[in-house]
């Protein structure tokens, strides 16, 4: 390229503005040029150097320059050459394009060419069909008679004639339509119909295998040959294949769901068990029938007994899913179909029969229940069964509160003991409802396990709601029961037999602390039934304890004899408690104490003298004397009396010398922990000869003693008591009146 064609190739750049960058970068050049040499010239003596630094800088500045020069000049060249190379691609591209243009001409003109032999061709493919179908001529005519005659062997049941009279017209039908160019005839117009009769017919064949394997197995096999050859037939370009093999396999499965689960009508309330127990017995039959006369009329690969066994299970599944959205089911049929459906179904008498094959494949059917339907069924009987077992517990508290108004005492057993089979009913009542969910699985035992002992939990509080609505209808006169006191303690025989047997419902495989609520409601019953036991007690013994302390009970033991006569009868019945009848006297003999003391600490009598101090003493030694004799006759151990404690108090009364009176209440906080201020202000008040000093002395001493230990066994019996409060004057700046 010569330096003219460069320069009018030299593109021009049009004036502008300069860039704002470039003005910029030298000012910023410019300040740092300034700064660099202000730094270098600050002192005077580096002034005579400032001619060579600007030689220096003069020659940098050049050097740049020229660099500069060179990158710009090398750019532009570049943008020359590629301008150029442009304009010859230009030029190449609008020869081609005349080039394109001219072959689209010609093409045209051949195409017009063409289309005036089209009339020819037309002429010579009509001349070919005509020539093919001169020679198709008569088995065409035969056509419409070997259609027949197909129909007729699909009438007579003749699968395999049939299927090869229909593969040969079909084979006309493909050689004419190939011979004349794809032309279709009339003449074969009803043949894909007549193919659909032959598919029913080895189709209904097929549906009907489970029968015709015992009467005209032959039948059966000619039909699935004729699936097998049509499987293995390859289907011309164009048709659609005709899926016969997988309707027979279809149509296997629907007829064994049709016999078995064809019907809809669902099994009605209570006859689901019925229903159950039919297919028990049907479906191993369905499997033998299936292995020893079905399968050897079908090729290997059908697995015709893992077929067999998967379309029942999946029948019987889907039957079972459409009984579960109907109308929730009753407690005995929801526990059939857990009981069939988890043990039975998967058990040795069906599909886990040893006399199954393996090739039935049983491992790999789903769950005939679901999780889900698993958890409906056993909240759905848990829920019914709870409603039952209420009902049930309900009417054995109705039939034996019933019979509470008696007119007889309660019945006893042959050891004399009070009885009543309520208990036994009871307990029977749930273990049988526990037991037999072990024929189900261990989640629905412990659901109803569970259940089973709330309920027993809700009997008892109705238990102890009734004896005390007993109780009060008795103590107001609203119903009185002519044996009230009998059938307390027969109510105590009825606890403690729970209470002895309930270790029945314990499962092993729940923790041993389930039974701990109904073992806490068995002991707060047994507490409740001594309260009333104890207050009817007191009601009778309430009139005779209005006069004690007084002039009467100090000079006649009459008072405390119609106490002991009153208890003894009272407490005569006690041996007819089975197990509770030493402890039940203990309660006794603790409440006639306590009754004791609260009258002691009325403050209805003071002594009025040593004489009348001696004879208080005698008569509380005389009393506890009495007492223990009651009791001891009554068959109480002494160890467990508590009549003792007013043996102590009558070492309080017969003390002589009142400045010692500080010690004997020392002893006394000993023996009893629980004895107040209040209970020995109390006793000094009745002794009435304690002065002010002596008292606070008393009463200092009680406070200034250690604060005793609890014997081993103690119990509760001056904390029971309420104590008048002491005047002020009695009490102590820091006693518990201060």
């Amino acid at each position: 390229m010569d330096s003219a064609a460069k320069d009018q190739m030299q593109p021009v750049l049009p004036p502008g503005p300069e860039w704002p960058e470039q003005e910029r970068a030298e000012q910023l050049a410019r300040g740092a040029a300034l700064k660099w040499a202000s730094g270098i010239f600050y002192r005077p003596e580096q002034l005579t150097r400032l001619s060579q630094y600007r030689s220096r800088e003069e020659q940098r500045t050049c050097s740049l320059e020229a660099r500069i020069k060179s990158v710009v000049q090398s750019y532009l060249e570049g943008v020359q050459i590629g301008v150029w190379q442009l304009a010859q691609a230009l030029e190449a591209m609008q020869g081609t394009r005349e080039a394109l243009s001219q072959a689209h001409g010609l093409l045209q003109g051949m195409s017009q060419a063409s289309q005036t032999l089209q009339p020819l061709r037309e002429k010579v493919a009509q001349h070919k069909q005509l020539q093919a179908l001169s020679q198709l001529l008569p088995r065409l005519q035969a056509v419409p008679a070997a259609m027949a005659h197909t129909q007729n062997l699909i009438d007579g049941q003749q699968l395999l004639e049939a299927y090869v009279s229909l593969r040969e017209l079909e084979q006309l039908q493909e050689e004419t339509w190939a011979s004349l160019g794809g032309l279709e005839l009339p003449v074969f117009q009803g043949l894909g119909l007549l193919a659909e009769a032959l598919g029913q017919a080895v189709e209904a064949t097929a549906g009907a295998a489970g029968q015709l394997a015992r009467e005209n197995p032959a039948l059966l096999v000619a039909a699935v040959r004729v699936a097998e050859v049509e499987a293995g037939r390859t289907t011309p370009l164009g048709q659609v294949p005709r899926d016969w093999q997988q309707r027979c396999l279809r149509a296997l499965q629907e007829g064994l769901e049709r016999v078995h689960f064809g019907s809809p009508l669902l099994p009605e309330p209570g006859a689901l068990a019925a229903w159950l127990e039919a297919l028990r017995v049907a479906l191993p039959a369905e499997l033998a029938t299936a292995e020893a006369l079905v399968a050897p009329c079908c090729p290997p690969h059908y697995n015709v007994v893992q077929l067999w066994a998967h379309t029942l299970h999946s029948g019987l599944r889907h039957s079972l899913q459409q009984l579960l959205a109907g109308p929730e089911l009753g407690a005995a049929d929801t526990f059939a179909l857990l009981h069939w459906a988890l043990q039975v179904y998967l058990g040795k008498e069906m599909m886990g029969s040893l006399e199954l094959g393996p090739e039935a494949d049983v491992s790999r059917l789903e769950p005939l229940l679901t999780l889900e339907n698993i958890e409906q069924l056993e909240a759905t009987f848990v829920a019914k069964v709870q409603v039952n077992v209420s009902q049930w517990l309900q009417k054995a508290l109705d039939g034996e509160v019933a019979e509470w108004g008696r007119e007889q005492e309660p019945n006893t057993d042959s050891s004399g003991f009070y009885h009543s089979p309520m208990p036994a009913i009871v307990l029977q009542i749930l273990d049988e409802n526990i037991r037999v969910t072990s024929l189900v699985s261990e989640s629905l035992q412990r659901r109803v396990h569970g259940m089973a002992l709330s309920e027993l939990g809700a009997f008892l509080s109705s238990f102890s709601d009734a004896l005390i609505q007993f109780s009060r209808d008795h103590l107001r006169g609203e119903a009185l029961a002519p044996h009230y006191v009998p059938y307390l303690l027969a109510a105590l025989n009825h606890q403690s037999a729970l209470s002895s047997s309930v270790s029945v419902l314990q499962l092993d495989e729940v923790a041993s602390g389930a039974l701990a609520p109904v073992e806490a409601a068995l002991d707060e019953l047994q507490r409740r039934i001594y309260r009333l036991v104890l207050e009817a007690l007191l009601v009778e013994l309430q009139p005779l304890f209005a006069a004690l302390p007084s002039r009467r009970w100090l000079t006649s033991p009459e008072l405390l004899d119609g106490v002991c006569e009153r208890t003894g009868r009272f407490c005569r019945d006690f041996w007819r408690v089975r197990n509770s009848a030493v402890q039940l006297l203990a309660e006794a003999e603790r409440a006639v104490v306590l009754q004791y003391l609260r009258g002691l600490m009325q403050g209805r009598l003071v002594c009025r003298g040593a004489s009348e101090r001696t004879q208080a003493a005698e008569r509380l030694r005389h009393d506890a004397a009495q007492l223990q004799q009651l009791f001891l006759g009554l068959g109480l151990e002494e160890s467990a009396h508590c009549a003792p404690v007013l043996l102590a108090l009558r070492e309080l009364l017969n003390l002589h010398d009142p400045t010692l009176l500080g010690l004997e209440v020392a002893g006394l906080r000993q023996q009893f922990p629980d004895v107040s201020e209040d209970h020995v202000s109390a006793l000094l008040d009745l002794r009435g000869d304690v002065s002010r000093e002596q008292r606070l002395a008393a009463l200092s001493s009680l406070q200034a003693s250690p604060p005793p230990s609890s014997p081993t066994g103690s119990r509760a019996l001056f904390s029971l008591v309420p104590a008048p409060t002491p005047a002020l004057s009695s009490c102590l700046p820091s006693g518990s009146c201060a």
